[in-house]
């Protein structure tokens, strides 16, 4: 485990963590480093069961227990890696509690690596929402972030998932314990995307906190002072940018994940033209919707152009999923971008964005700034501009009231409600309130899961705008083709790839998305569309390119599966 501390004038740090991971071979193929092959131990006895990356428990044949020393260290069954995992989902469904379920997953992923990954690819489903897990760690003083990646013993890092921790899923500033998200995205990059855990490297940057339960718990592990702002905190985060392009090169892919407004989009804009930079919140947010859309339309007809959307919430997600429609409306139209962005419209706390608020707005809003009187809710934003498409990210629990809702249905046959804040607490409303208050006519896709609805005699059931459809295939991508920087058609691309797995029965059931028991499948797709454009504008560097790019995906996707031991 790598940990990373730095201090400086406001005794800035920066923790790192990445779980030691599978050392493997690479398969006799032409393939990139992400292509695992067979192991063998390089250890026996008691310390071999002590290695998580090899360590198989009860699936250790006979002739393994007998070439590595195993006998009377193991009871004398052997079981397949198949009835491990149905013991093990067995006794995870008999935990009440969500967070007995999450210890139990993170005790397996620290004792069987191998098993802990293919329980979560084989019921990523019911699994998803467990992996998320706190982690901290050690140091190094600023000035010596490269000194400390250079110690780590991993050498070929492909994915860097990093957080400040200042706006952790709707549950704020969270210091250094937002650790959980990345180490939990990069489950998922691993699970879903089949990137290598030894690839992944999950990373806090600890500039303190201002919240002041954390700074009063004298149980605190993070730094206890008030976060680092302006040049500071430019400083460190230019460090850490430039020592992992030294240390790792220009293809390490580096997600930022839940930064606050006025840091998220002012990092991705420096970034964006000089490394591999992506924000799942504003990027992969946008993605996973726009694909959404591009189903839905297949229920509701007509273009995107031809629809109208509002907008509840104009922040990183609200703001980063309008700009990818408004391109794809401009790349399907032909029009300007600044003429497709009048066909969208945002409402934030103050009301309806318009241009008289222009001179108060955040700068990432102007461009939403439309000519209109001023309104001041949402029931009468929807009024006014008699939307097709609702869209809530807002973070803000039931917003889409019943008198929202059925204005929406006032004006359109079939309307499109996305309620896509989480956790389920703060989803703008509940697939059972869109259903019933649409009188079923609704076609509902939310960011929490929720059950089907029975409303008069039909069942209904909703999808879910998870950005896990979205960012594991997309880092496979940029991986499998070495791009060097992340452009917005290889996002749209995305959205095209996991629309187009949307099936007829599918959309009968008035689901937008495809099941996620498919995921393995749809992240390569989404990898070869991604790749493919990576190619087309000349920002790869893996060439030639593979002949099929759906199969060259698929190929280089890490299993879980065991391996035997020589």
């Amino acid at each position: 485990m790598l940990s990373l501390n730095g201090s400086c004038s406001l005794n800035n740090s920066l923790y790192g963590v990445s779980k030691t991971l599978t050392q493997s071979t690479q398969r006799n193929i032409s393939a990139p480093p992400v292509v695992v092959a067979a192991v063998s131990s390089n250890g026996s006895g008691y310390p071999l069961l002590r290695d998580p990356h090899y360590n198989k428990g009860l699936a250790f044949s006979e002739k393994e227990r007998d070439a590595h020393f195993l006998r009377g260290l193991l009871p004398p069954v052997a079981l397949s890696q198949e009835l491990q995992v149905k013991k093990m989902m067995h006794n995870m469904r008999q935990y009440q509690v969500p967070l007995q379920r999450y210890m139990a997953m993170m005790d397996l992923q620290e004792r069987n690596e191998r098993l802990f990954y293919k329980l979560l690819i084989d019921n990523v489903e019911e699994l998803l929402p467990v992996v998320y897990t706190p982690t901290v760690g050690e140091a190094c003083q600023k000035g010596k972030i490269l000194e400390v990646l250079k110690n780590w013993p991993q050498k070929k890092i492909q994915v860097i998932v990093v957080t400040d921790g200042e706006r952790i899923l709707g549950l704020g500033d969270l210091g250094c314990q937002g650790m959980g998200i990345p180490v939990g995205k990069l489950s998922l990059y691993t699970a879903l995307g089949g990137i290598r855990p030894s690839a992944c490297l999950p990373v806090t940057i600890d500039v303190g906190t201002n919240n002041e339960q954390l700074l009063n718990d004298e149980f605190y592990i993070g730094l206890r002072r008030r976060r680092a702002t302006g040049q500071e905190y430019a400083e460190l985060l230019d460090e850490f940018m430039s020592a992992v392009k030294q240390n790792y090169g220009e293809k390490v892919l580096v997600q930022f994940e839940d930064f606050a407004n006025h840091n998220a989009f002012d990092l991705l804009a420096k970034y964006g033209s000089t490394h591999l930079v992506f924000n799942d919140d504003i990027q992969g947010t946008a993605s996973v919707v726009l694909a959404g859309l591009m189903s839905a339309l297949n229920l509701v007809g007509g273009t995107l152009a031809d629809q109208s959307f509002l907008f509840l919430g104009a922040g990183e997600a609200g703001t980063g999923i309008a700009e990818l429609i408004a391109l794809e409306m401009s790349k399907q139209t032909g029009a300007p971008l600044e003429e497709a962005r009048k066909k969208i419209w945002l409402v934030d706390s103050k009301g309806l964005i318009v241009r008289s608020r222009m001179g108060s707005l955040q700068h990432f809003k102007r461009p939403w700034a439309h000519d209109h009187e001023p309104v001041e809710n949402l029931l009468d934003a929807v009024k006014a501009i008699r939307p097709t498409i609702l869209i809530g990210s807002s973070g803000a629990g039931r917003t889409f009231t019943k008198e929202v809702v059925e204005a929406m249905s006032s004006y359109n046959e079939k309307p499109v409600i996305l309620a896509l804040s989480n956790p389920t607490s703060q989803s703008e409303c509940t697939a059972d309130e869109a259903y019933k208050w649409s009188e079923g006519r609704a076609i509902f896709a939310s960011g929490s899961p929720f059950g089907p609805v029975d409303y008069n005699g039909k069942v209904y059931v909703s999808g879910q705008a998870n950005n896990a459809y979205i960012f594991p295939g997309l880092g496979l991508g940029l991986i499998v083709s070495g791009a060097i920087r992340v452009h917005d058609d290889m996002l749209l691309a995305a959205s095209e790839a996991l629309a187009a797995e949307v099936s007829q029965e599918n959309l009968d059931k008035g689901l937008i998305y495809p099941p996620f028991s498919n995921i393995r499948k749809i992240s390569a797709q989404i990898a070869a569309r991604v790749a493919a454009k990576a190619y087309e504008l000349g920002l790869a560097t893996r060439l030639p390119p593979p002949e099929n790019l759906v199969e060259y995906a698929e190929s280089c996707m890490y299993s879980p599966n065991y391996r035997s031991y020589r």
